[in-house]
């Protein structure tokens, strides 16, 4: 039997989780933030309610990360504050987020988060926290796909060049 052989949730964290965790956390704070906002300007309903879908992930991450955190006795990231809601109407058009803006926003931190969850994953040595991390990823994973099929039936997709003509072998 070696050193960390026994559960998982009795092991101690090493400073990288430790760091990951409370990072994610973090992270997570930020997105319940700054999503909430996105929904005051978003006018499409079903950007509306994959931001939605978004926030209640985040505010799940939230919950597990601080847990896992005060369980090992590291204090967590404050809370931000809830923003209100706000009419559309209200916020002036050129301040305000257009639906592609935010569509594409979203896609991008959607991925970025899918390679924070892989990393977390490698580096991890408790199981426990290299499973929440996997159990995240997948969630991501598949809010991804909403959203590029949400981005593709919109026509707000910007795809990267593509690839028409091949060349001819010969």
């Amino acid at each position: 039997m070696g050193i960390l052989s026994g559960n998982p949730k009795d092991e101690p964290m090493h400073y990288g989780e430790i760091f990951s965790v409370w990072q994610a956390s973090m992270v997570a704070k930020g997105t319940v933030s700054f999503y909430q906002a996105f929904l005051n300007h978003a006018g499409d309903q079903d950007l509306k309610k994959i931001l939605e879908d978004l926030i209640e992930q985040a505010k799940l991450e939230i919950k597990e990360c601080d847990t896992l955190l005060t369980d090992n006795g590291i204090a967590p990231a404050p809370v931000l504050p809830e923003r209100p809601p706000v009419k559309l109407e209200d916020i002036p058009a050129g301040a305000r987020f257009t639906d592609p803006e935010i569509a594409a926003k979203i896609a991008a931190e959607n991925a970025l988060g899918l390679t924070a969850c892989s990393s977390v994953m490698g580096q991890s040595i408790r199981e426990d926290i290299g499973a929440l991390f996997g159990k995240y990823h997948l969630t991501k994973a598949a809010l991804g796909l909403r959203i590029l099929q949400m981005n593709k039936e919109k026509g707000w997709l910007i795809p990267p060049p593509l690839q028409v003509q091949r060349p001819v072998e010969e």
